[in-house]
């Protein structure tokens, strides 16, 4: 990648998504090293932390979040994707549909329920990561594949193969990759046929909300 190609006002939407998959990334290695996963349940509430202490940071940098709330029907369109993404990664979840094994996140202490840990998890799927994801895949990524100079680009002229590319980078980067790409390719459509950031990041809210509510109440950890 050549850095002339990577305007400086890309930063502001890279930095918070790579702080978080830095801690992604450092879970995975003190795992490896033997923490216990009791412990390792607290780096969640720092990797949110960090995310949205960098949000705060380059908050006026975000030109795209100043659209204004979506019209009706695109908040209608917003409900009526983030419903369909969540039941659509309850569902795609064949074996070939699934890269890699994880625990998930399991906010237990000594098999009770951990309120605080449990309720910033939620907190930061629905209110944070959204935001955070969308200002990367969709308002940066998805727009900078068509067009170096990212920001003048219209989200309704990206390229499909920026649509594409951006779908599946987003499958990879989840343990449910075909749901992933699924997700990536709604939301994209969603950004594309609004123009406003704020449709996909609802539908995105919506999805991780009713995720992880169900998680909650079924136990399935390994979906967190």
């Amino acid at each position: 990648m050549r850095a002339s190609l990577m305007p400086p006002h890309a930063w502001p939407r890279i930095a918070p998504f790579a702080a978080y998959m830095a801690f992604v990334v450092l879970a995975d290695l003190l795992a490896r090293a033997g923490w216990a996963a009791p412990s390792l349940l607290w780096l969640y509430p720092l990797k949110i932390a960090a995310v949205v202490v960098l949000l705060l940071c380059y908050r006026r940098h975000y030109a795209e979040l100043a659209a204004g709330r979506p019209r009706w029907r695109e908040l209608w369109l917003a409900l009526a994707a983030g419903v369909l993404v969540l039941v659509l990664w309850l569902h795609l979840d064949a074996d070939w549909m699934v890269m890699g094994t994880s625990p998930g996140y399991q906010p237990l202490e000594q098999g009770r329920l951990h309120w605080p840990l449990l309720l910033v998890r939620l907190a930061g799927g629905v209110l944070v990561v959204p935001l955070m994801e969308e200002l990367f895949w969709r308002s940066f990524l998805l727009r900078w594949i068509s067009a170096p100079d990212f920001l003048a680009q219209s989200p309704a002229a990206v390229t499909l193969r920026a649509f594409v590319v951006a779908a599946l980078l987003f499958g990879v980067e989840h343990q449910l990759w075909l749901a992933g790409v699924v997700a990536g390719a709604v939301y994209s459509g969603l950004y594309m046929y609004s123009r406003n950031l704020w449709t996909p990041i609802l539908a995105h809210a919506i999805t991780n909300g009713g995720l992880g509510l169900w998680i909650i109440a079924t136990g399935n950890w390994t979906y967190w």
